[in-house]
């Protein structure tokens, strides 16, 4: 199924737009994947990406570079970091160094909450098991090269 029958669209301006529009469907269409399988942990996708960073770090991190870690650079990092703590899943808590920064760590029920997901992840990533692996690091490459062009 080629992206003119998911949209409905058979003519483009050129291939230029069509690799755009492609691009933009697919990145909507795997956001939405991620939402669906984040949701009934009353989660949201950046809030789940939080989670993964905070795992991922060995020692506590500031809302600055948390953000700077994430895949969505527009979210507003404190806003979700805060929601994260009233669910009990991070703490933050001031930071020794520099008064004006909050570290944020990821708290015992955020991992028990992100290893419950990490099987789903696999189910997530067996989105792209249609490609090889060199398709998929030509993928990969391919994106690298788009995003470092602007």
């Amino acid at each position: 199924m080629g992206i003119e029958k998911d949209i409905q669209q058979n003519t483009f301006r050129n291939n230029y737009q069509k690799a755009t529009i492609n691009l933009i469907f697919t990145a909507n269409w795997l956001q939405e994947k991620v939402k669906n399988f984040v949701e009934p942990s009353e989660i949201t996708p950046q809030q789940y990406n939080i989670l993964r960073i905070l795992r991922g770090s060995k020692a506590p991190l500031s809302t600055l570079q948390i953000r700077e870690r994430m895949l969505d650079k527009m979210s507003d990092t404190s806003r979700l970091v805060e929601r994260l703590i009233k669910k009990e899943l991070a703490t933050k808590s001031v930071n020794l160094i520099d008064k004006r920064l909050v570290d944020v760590t990821i708290t015992e029920k955020g991992l028990a909450l992100l290893a419950s997901l990490d099987e789903k992840v696999i189910t997530l990533d067996e989105q792209l098991a249609c490609l090889s692996t060199q398709e998929i690091d030509q993928l990969n490459n391919l994106l690298d090269k788009i995003r470092q062009s602007v």
